[in-house]
């Protein structure tokens, strides 16, 4: 019998699901045994039988095709064989090379290194089920959240071990340069695209044909980011929509009945990279993948994962989704084989549906005990936690009573319920030991110290090695954000205006998404929906009474409003401190090297000072994200003759926007776009 994992923390959820440790028969049964069992798959049931090697003949032969190639030679002169050979080295340069023998040898590979790395890879099986019966009804895409190396494995691994079609894979051409990886995951099913396509004419044609003949024949389910990029934060990041549009454009054309759109939510309680990343959002360049390095990394083998969560969301038509959002007529114009332009209804609905991919993906995700220590962690002193240290009673109280605050809005957690709650938030910590350590009944920030190292650290030096460790607990704090970032809004909103009318609190609960839409993912046009959520949750855990009129804070729920404005206290912090440094330079244009390196000497010397306490605004992630949001809120232009990404700021709007965010002005005297925030109006 396959053992069952049932989360005690969401049995008060109305969608109470079961895992399932996939890992426990893996224990009982050879690699060899695993890898070279019978695979036998049940493909789409009107996907005609192609190899590799039809699959880009019938990419090169295509009529969109033939006829980009006919019109690249008349503007440029070439002729046309020479642009078809150029096109046929780039799908050589990106195609797959699908092969069982290559499956079979990774899931031997995987099968003993997921075995040394996790205690248990849970998977629910409602969802693969559903999964299964998809695939042989329509087109799949596959979207999993990307935080990271493992997601581009772990997929596969699961889809081989219950015969269900092996995905092929959207990969960045990084991959594709390692030696010996690079193959071995082409013949996985991985293909590779460039990360700077740019206007490539040739290049876009080729991958829109490649990605479009694969969705169209349902020669096998089809996976790919939507984020785009791995998320250094361990929060989700905003979609690009550039893959989610090719592989939706068969079912606008009506090439296809329906696609079906598979969210998939990975949760780690620990990340094999949790320090590389901390590090690239410092400004550490990130290592070349080689096989030198991977052998280097063999370490991470000695060290423990905890567990991993794999959450099969519930297959969504594209069909019904989109049903009311999309003129057809439109693509009844142009015939199917010519290039068409995506009008700008299509664009919405593309966007909305990527964001409410995301958002699905969020809410499928487990929370661990870890991200709520790491919640809490957060808000204590920096000075408490590197030298007097956190009392363990005080750190597992506040733990239990945030669990329940968690519960109450509605969130899974991985809490396992056979083991006692002291148990597991001390097993917790211990397999957190790169980040914190428990000594004589007390929590301290671990501090990286070099031993080799002869001389003594530099001020700045001390500030940017507390910074990785300080960034790895945030990214576990990520891992919860979504859970309370509307709530946390509205507390903060509550805060700022120190107002208690409910349109006034709407109005300043829209500006602050607005704001921090590069942090969180908000779905477009559903900002009324958003902020009578968050009153309904910060209701329903006591905090506040809802009137028709307002929004009442009960002396009950002062601690849940602290703690939930202290989450966001960081991200108002860093904004803050690179609106001062746009403000307070001499110049008027800047480049975005320039400001990246800036503020965080500028943020150094103020953490040094004890003026700021957040290391947030050291994060590259965040002051790119700042960037956005101005240029949003038109405080920044971003020149379009620049080759070296500068930007023009209106210190008088960044100024403004500086001073709603910290209440001394009303938001009535931001100049605003005709956007979504304006629409907003309480119903």
């Amino acid at each position: 019998m396959t053992s069952t994992y049932k989360d005690s923390a969401t049995a008060s959820l109305k969608d109470e699901e079961e895992f399932t440790d996939i890992l426990e028969e893996r224990r009982r049964t050879t690699d060899f045994g695993y890898a070279l069992r019978t695979f036998n798959p049940q493909p789409y049931k009107g996907a005609p039988t192609l190899s590799t090697s039809d699959l880009n003949k019938a990419v090169l032969e295509s009529q969109y095709l033939c006829y980009i190639i006919k019109e690249i030679a008349m503007e440029t002169g070439s002729s046309v064989e020479k642009v078809k050979e150029d096109a046929s080295r780039i799908l050589k340069e990106m195609s797959h090379n699908l092969q069982l023998g290559f499956i079979r040898l990774m899931g031997y590979t995987l099968n003993k290194v997921f075995k040394r790395l996790y205690r248990s890879i849970y998977v629910n099986m409602e969802g693969l089920n559903m999964l299964q019966q998809a695939i042989q009804e329509s087109p799949v895409i596959l979207i999993p959240n990307h935080r990271s190396y493992v997601d581009f494995l772990i997929i596969s691994y699961i889809l081989f071990t219950y015969d269900i079609p092996v995905p092929v894979i959207a990969a960045g051409i990084r991959l594709a340069d390692v030696a010996i990886i690079g193959g071995l995951l082409r013949r996985s099913g991985a293909f590779y695209i460039r990360r700077a396509i740019g206007s490539d004419k040739l290049y876009w044609a080729v991958l829109l044909e490649y990605v479009q003949t694969i969705v169209r024949t349902g020669y096998a389910p089809l996976e790919f980011y939507v984020e785009g990029f791995r998320s250094r934060t361990l929060k989700s990041l905003v979609p690009k929509l550039g893959m989610m549009d090719m592989v939706l454009e068969p079912y606008f054309k009506g090439e296809v009945f329906d696609i079906t759109l598979v969210p998939i939510s990975i949760s780690y309680d620990r990340v094999l990279e949790e320090s590389l990343l901390a590090l690239e959002l410092l400004g550490v360049p990130r290592p070349k993948e080689s096989i030198t390095g991977l052998f280097k990394a063999s370490g991470v083998l000695q060290e423990d994962y905890g567990c991993m969560h794999v959450n099969f969301g519930r297959p969504l038509s594209a069909r019904q989704l989109c049903e009311g959002k999309i003129n057809w007529s439109e693509y009844n114009l142009i015939p199917r084989n010519l290039p068409q332009r995506p009008t700008a209804e299509t664009q919405d609905c593309v966007n909305w549906l990527a964001h409410l991919i995301v958002r699905t993906q969020e809410e499928g995700s487990l929370i661990s005990p870890w991200s709520l220590m790491a919640c809490l962690l957060l808000q204590t002193p920096f000075t408490t936690l590197t030298e007097e240290g956190l009392q363990w009673h005080q750190l597992t109280e506040k733990t239990l009573w945030l669990r329940k605050l968690v519960l109450d809005f509605g969130a899974r957690l991985n809490w396992p319920a056979h083991i006692p709650d002291s148990e597991v938030m001390s097993s917790t910590v211990a397999l957190h030991h790169s980040i914190v350590h428990h000594k004589e009944d007390r929590i301290y920030l671990v501090q990286d110290e070099d031993p080799a190292r002869q001389d003594p650290l530099s001020p700045e030096e001390g500030v940017m090695r507390m910074a990785v460790v300080v960034l790895m607990l945030v990214s576990y704090r990520n891992q919860a954000l979504h859970v309370f970032v509307r709530p946390g809004i509205l507390a903060t909103a509550i805060h700022i205006t120190k107002n208690t009318r409910k349109d006034e609190l709407f109005s300043f609960f829209c500006f602050l998404q607005d704001v921090f839409s590069n942090e969180f993912i908000f779905i477009p046009g559903r900002a009324v929906q958003d902020f009578e959520e968050a009153c309904s949750l910060l209701q329903k855990c006591g905090a506040v009474h809802i009137s028709q009129q307002e929004v009442i804070v009960l002396e009950t729920g002062l601690e849940v409003l602290s703690f939930l404005q202290k989450l966001l206290q960081p991200f108002l912090d860093s904004y803050q401190l690179m609106f001062r440094y746009l403000c307070e330079k001499e110049d008027h244009v800047f480049t975005e090297e320039q400001f990246l390196p800036d503020v965080r000497n500028l943020a150094t010397k103020l953490i040094l000072s004890g003026d700021l306490r957040t290391f947030e605004v050291l994060s590259s992630d965040t002051q790119k994200n700042v960037l956005s949001a101005l240029r949003r809120l038109e405080a920044v232009t971003k020149l379009r003759a620049s080759q070296q990404k500068e930007y023009k700021v209106n210190k008088a709007a960044v100024s403004r926007t500086g001073d709603i965010l910290s209440g001394k002005v009303p938001l009535e005297s931001l100049h605003t776009t005709p956007d979504a925030r304006l629409q907003c109006q309480v119903e």
